[in-house]
């Protein structure tokens, strides 16, 4: 059998949702090899096409357009599961904005919410995502750019939330939040690609129906997580959006991304 590769994070959401896939759980026209990667390495690896299937930050889409097209299950989207501004005390955006402020990567979607929501920005760091509330505690950086379960621990390190983003964009837009998608790279034919999808969405039903089943192999890649912050990510990041994105959730991202589209170049 033909074997591809899927590049995803070893972020709970994902080990749980992409479980049943990796594991042969469910039909799959081909073997899956997974590579599991930080999102801003998945993102930037895009460019060079590096794999078959990748997650992807729905700010890194119009970039790699040309190499990747969007699958409509396996995308992390929804209300209420935006990324964080944070710091060491209370302060306006703006006031965040004018220090030095870490970002878990420049192709993330949370630094596209951040450029549209804070324009104004003065000099922003680039760390690793589970680098950035060290690095606000112990004064490196004025403030921090927060997404993934960092949302869930930021008090525990003595900090304040000074804006939601996802609470800005819904506002903004009245749509969910659009963070990531599964994208299949263009060398792969049409034909597949409907078959790729329907065996992500099966996963992710999969893991709906078999909660317990992923447990180990979702541990296996939380590392120093609690098994309380796991289900809290899995909750928050694992939702109806990512059996399919839907029409509202497709206009999000058409919105964010940008790049007329041209991420998006089938309907299955």
């Amino acid at each position: 059998m033909r074997e591809l590769t899927f590049g995803f994070s070893p972020c709970p959401n994902d080990t749980f949702a992409f479980h049943a896939l990796v594991h042969g759980l469910v039909n799959a026209p081909v073997r899956i090899r997974p590579v599991l990667l930080d999102i801003e390495e998945l993102n930037r690896r895009a460019h060079a096409g590096a794999f078959d299937l990748t997650k992807l930050s729905v700010g890194a889409f119009a970039a790699v357009g040309a190499r990747y097209t969007l699958l409509r299950s396996g995308a992390a989207l929804g209300m209420g599961v935006g990324p964080l501004v944070v710091a060491r005390e209370a302060q306006s955006l703006a006031q965040a904005a004018r220090g030095r402020l870490a970002i878990p990567g420049r192709e993330t979607t949370a630094y596209r919410l951040l450029r549209l929501a804070a324009p104004e920005l003065s000099e922003v760091v680039e760390l690793r995502y589970d680098r950035i509330l060290r690095a606000v505690t112990d004064g490196e950086v004025d403030a921090g750019l927060i997404i993934h379960e960092s949302r869930f621990t930021y008090a525990a390190h003595g900090l304040v939330q000074v804006t939601d983003l996802g609470d800005w964009w819904e506002q903004t837009t009245g749509l969910p939040v659009p963070l990531a998608g599964i994208c299949a790279h263009r060398d792969l034919d049409a034909a597949l690609r409907v078959d790729l999808e329907r065996a992500i969405r099966d996963s992710v039903q999969y893991a709906f129906d078999h909660p317990e089943a992923s447990r180990d192999y979702v541990r296996a890649h939380a590392q120093e997580m609690s098994p309380e912050v796991c289900a809290q990510h899995i909750a928050l990041y694992v939702n109806a959006h990512s059996l399919d994105i839907g029409d509202e959730g497709l206009a999000a991202m058409q919105r964010l991304a940008g790049g007329a589209g041209q991420w998006y170049g089938y309907t299955a």
